[in-house]
């Protein structure tokens, strides 16, 4: 489980910030805009009591995106799955290894990077930014993670312990995955799971939201993508 707290050990200017492109003066009036689909995003959780949130979040997303969601086994024991959207697909490690029974048959990892134009990882906590910034690759978020096209955005939502957001490995894998283009959507300081005080909780679900909203919906690409046939 994973919450977080101070800004002491990481230089304030090495903290990441949330970069958004100006939206294009339709970014939010899809029925105005000439386009095939709405975007596709994959919403995924990973092991931090944040997950907590993933329903709304998911709710949000899919008010402007098709939504398919993605959680590890740890991060299961906080998303409440009725909670979900009706409309939002839950895939979990189970069904990597259950859709394929011999060669030939579609591997779930590769079909939803194929399906995805976006990918969102919150929470995202220390363990699973470790095996990101390394290239590993041990359940479906991060194969997903590690077959990614990173022409494509892809958005992550830390949320730790205060001790773990400071510390020197946390700020190495940071900028690791920023060296691949990944957009941090930083922490805030709040009063944690744990009991602590200090920085490190997942960003409030609007300001994730609103972080993709203007990003993907202004993306030139996106907008004007069209429909392949639906795989997964």
């Amino acid at each position: 489980m994973e919450p977080v707290a101070s800004d002491a050990n990481i230089p304030s200017e090495r903290l990441p910030e949330i970069k958004t492109p100006e939206p294009s003066p339709n970014a939010f009036s899809w029925e105005k805009r000439v386009v095939n689909r709405k975007p596709r995003i994959i919403l995924a959780a990973s092991g931090s009591v944040a997950a907590i949130k993933f329903g709304v979040l998911a709710d949000s997303l899919s008010d402007w995106a098709e939504v398919r969601a993605v959680a590890t086994k740890p991060s299961l024991h906080f998303i409440d799955r009725k909670g979900l959207p009706t409309s939002v697909k839950l895939y979990t490690d189970e069904d990597e290894w259950s859709s394929w029974s011999r060669i030939g048959d579609n591997v779930l990892h590769i079909e939803l990077r194929k399906w995805a134009d976006a990918m969102l990882i919150a929470p995202l906590s220390a363990n699973t930014l470790a095996k990101i910034a390394g290239g590993l690759c041990d359940n479906l978020l991060t194969c997903i993670v590690r077959a990614w096209d990173f022409s494509k955005p892809m958005f992550v939502a830390p949320a730790m312990n205060t001790f773990m957001w400071t510390s020197p490995f946390t700020l190495r894998h940071l900028t690791a995955i920023e060296d691949l283009g990944v957009t941090v959507i930083p922490p805030i300081s709040k009063k944690l799971a744990c009991g602590d005080t200090g920085n490190g909780a997942m960003a409030e679900p609007a300001t994730i939201d609103s972080a993709m909203r203007l990003s993907v919906l202004s993306d030139p690409i996106i907008q004007s993508l069209p429909a392949p046939p639906r795989t997964i």
